[in-house]
């Protein structure tokens, strides 16, 4: 099994088997994020596209999945999606 520095997790992290996105965004997100990053992630769009009701196939869509990727990845941000509460959060 290979291992990451993860820089979303700060930790050495077991590694993605293979680049998630194309492109040279692709080569940076599997050399520096975690399997277990990149399923937070995954987790996380499918709350932005369905709070948003986004169609990835659009293109303006798709710039703010990837500004959101980016920022949620190397930047440690995530995004305030409106009306969601976490599970078991009951504040």
């Amino acid at each position: 099994m290979n291992y990451v520095y993860c820089l979303r997790k700060k930790k050495k992290l077991p590694a993605l088997e293979k680049k998630p996105f194309p492109g040279e965004l692709g080569d940076k997100i599997l050399e520096n994020i975690s399997k277990e990053a990149w399923a937070e992630w995954q987790a996380q769009q499918t709350k932005l596209i369905n709070e948003y009701r986004l169609r990835p196939s659009d293109k303006k869509a798709k710039e703010f999945i990837i500004q959101e990727m980016t920022a949620f990845l190397f930047e440690g941000k995530e995004t305030d999606i409106p009306g969601f509460t976490p599970e078991g959060d009951t504040n």
